[in-house]
């Protein structure tokens, strides 16, 4: 299995670091290391920037740091991009959106268990993109089919540059919009979405997963054809647990599962210990056990992280910092105490 189990660790890669080589040092202290997304270093490296480079219509304003969509601008640049669509290089992330990405590419990773890249999903970005008439992309049936091709595109080259590094690496599609799809209110519902989203992974290579910090419907997301969820557990625990027969189902394809357990907001953060993480993850595993889905199996296909992102800390990156440490301690605890060391 290329993507690794038995608790090792990775994280989220939006970070509030403003320094490139503080960032990467803390990702490559996981066990699965990622390049960071870095959105207080420069707008460029904001995740819906990034995932926007050469998508036609795209209107980006570095000053106002504002991002949306001209249609006028997509029929102008549509021919281009449609010349350039067997160019892998067109399609990967450039030096100018990301000098953490090309400083990850540069390093030796051949010796960790994987590595791990990202790239906004199409829901996410079809949802925060507005156009000319402050409209979602999302909702425009000649741009949706487009852009979904566009982001599988993009996620392919993404993995074969980090397949150059390490044999076992594998993408997250952060998707934190489909917490919303399920809301009446949303105007996209999640047959719609269920439609789409298997279109799109049937041309995304594996290894992939969804990313996600919210609270979608889970039986959703666990019957998709994914290899790896990631999910803030810490949040979500009782009603992730819920769903047993999913779960189990996912298991039983070979899935594996980030439990997001470390918080890294600030207050809550100070309030958790090791003792108590450890407990409500084990508390979890033991509920499902009881429902039928072997420990043994869920342990061997399971990672851990810290359950979000988070920008907005008054220490900026400290708790953010910590979190990564506690984790790697939670991981070596629990892997001692089940023999997966």
């Amino acid at each position: 299995m290329p993507i690794p189990g038995k608790l090792l660790t990775t994280a989220m890669a939006v970070m509030p670091q403003t320094d490139v080589k503080q960032a990467l040092d803390l990702a490559l202290s996981l066990d699965v290391p990622f390049w960071p997304q870095l959105p207080n270093y420069s707008y460029y490296e904001d995740m819906y920037v990034q995932a926007a480079e050469h998508f036609p219509g795209i209107v980006l304003d570095m000053e106002k740091k504002t991002l949306r969509f001209s249609m006028d601008k997509f029929i102008e640049e549509f021919e281009e991009t449609m010349s350039r669509f067997d160019d892998p290089p067109y399609f990967d992330i450039s030096e100018q959106y990301s000098v953490v990405y090309h400083d990850f590419l540069a390093r030796d990773l051949a010796d960790r268990p994987a590595i791990r890249g990202q790239l906004e999903g199409p829901v996410s970005f079809g949802f925060n993109i507005l156009d000319q008439d402050d409209r979602p992309i999302l909702f425009d049936d000649t741009i949706r089919p487009f852009m979904l091709e566009f982001m599988a595109k993009r996620i392919n080259v993404q993995l074969a540059r980090l397949k150059e590094c390490n044999a076992n690496a594998f993408m997250f599609v952060d998707e934190p919009g489909l917490q919303f799809i399920f809301s009446a209110m949303s105007g996209y519902g999640d047959q719609k979405a269920k439609t789409d989203l298997d279109a799109f992974f049937s041309t995304v290579d594996r290894p992939r997963g969804i990313h996600l910090c919210g609270n979608p419907d889970w039986d959703f997301l666990l019957n998709l054809d994914l290899d790896i969820l990631s999910m803030d557990i810490y949040t979500n625990a009782e009603i992730f647990s819920a769903c047993t027969a999913s779960i189990k189902k996912f298991l039983d394809r070979g899935g594996v599962l980030v439990w997001g357990i470390v918080p890294t907001g600030y207050e809550v953060f100070a309030k958790e210990s090791l003792g108590f993480l450890a407990m409500k993850l084990e508390g979890i595993w033991q509920h499902l056990g009881r429902s039928r889905i072997d420990i043994g199996q869920i342990l061997s296909q399971s990672m851990l992280s810290p359950a979000t992102c988070c920008l907005v800390n008054p220490d900026k990156g400290q708790t953010v910092e910590n979190a990564f440490s506690l984790v790697n301690h939670l991981s070596r605890m629990l892997r001692e105490k089940y023999k997966l060391v």
